[in-house]
């Protein structure tokens, strides 16, 4: 039997719709990638200076304080305040010398408000060795890193006792070679309870020194051996108290008072407000 062939249909042509038809039909011009945005303010590669570069930098090229102006300032401060006291509550050499040591990051007002009841049955090494440092702990636990300092106070008690009679050592290298006490510690304790002409360089006479250019420097070290040079000697006994309380109700470390300033005339930095 013969084989019975069928014809094969015709496929239809594909429908395109006039969409896809233009698109097809359109040339390929198109870049591969979009253009790039030109460069603008907002884009740019360029970092502006930030503010503290400016200031810092203004500082840097503003002219050195004269004697004459220092003097000015210093005797302004001396006016206003003749004889500024520390903050730090203390009773005698040695509970100055355990206050300066546990007020180590942390605020004067924190530390008084550990010491007052705690230098009223502690007041001398025997009666803090005495005392313990269990004990000890209980009565400075409110204060940062409590445990170490209270470690601290117990130390430098006991060598106290064993290497100066029980008295507080009245020379630099003898102070800072006590457990917990470093060249701050031992600055103060001169000034405060010896009269001796140290600068006590804290972060408020830190921040001073630097934003006015009084003496400016990169450590408190720095700032401490400038202040020592350019302050003259009849203002050193009281010199860093005046400073410190500036920097701590007027030289704010945010916001300073400048419209209260006493050397507003004087003062270098190119910020202030006054």
């Amino acid at each position: 039997m013969a084989k019975i062939t069928r014809p094969q249909r015709a496929k239809p042509a594909p429908v395109r719709s006039p969409a896809k038809k233009a698109a097809k039909a359109a040339p390929k011009t198109a870049p591969k990638t979009a253009a790039k945005a030109p460069k603008t303010a907002a884009n740019a590669k360029t970092v502006p200076k930030t503010p503290a570069r400016a200031v810092k930098k203004a500082l840097k090229a503003a002219k050195p304080w004269t004697p004459a102006e220092i003097r000015e300032a210093f005797s302004r401060f001396a006016a206003s305040n003749p004889e500024p006291k520390g903050e730090l509550e203390h009773l005698n050499p040695y509970t100055l010398l355990v206050a300066v040591v546990l007020s180590a990051q942390a605020t004067d007002a924190g530390v008084n408000k550990a010491t007052r009841p705690l230098f009223a049955v502690a007041d001398t090494p025997q009666k803090m060795i005495a005392l313990g440092e269990e004990q000890l702990r209980d009565y400075i636990k409110t204060i940062g890193l409590y445990r170490t300092k209270a470690k601290n106070v117990i130390a430098l008690s006991q060598k106290l006792i064993s290497e100066f009679g029980g008295e507080v050592p009245r020379t630099r290298a003898e102070l800072e070679s006590l457990p917990g006490a470093g060249r701050k510690t031992a600055n103060v304790v001169l000034n405060m309870a010896f009269g001796e002409h140290t600068m006590a360089v804290d972060t408020h006479v830190f921040r001073v020194g630097n934003r006015t250019g009084l003496a400016p420097g990169k450590t408190p070290l720095e700032v401490e051996l400038g202040l020592e040079k350019v302050i003259p000697a009849e203002f050193m006994l009281h010199a860093h108290h005046w400073l410190i309380l500036h920097g701590r109700y007027t030289c704010l470390a945010r916001k300073p008072r400048c419209e209260l300033c006493l050397i507003k005339d004087l003062c270098r930095w190119p910020e202030k407000t006054a």
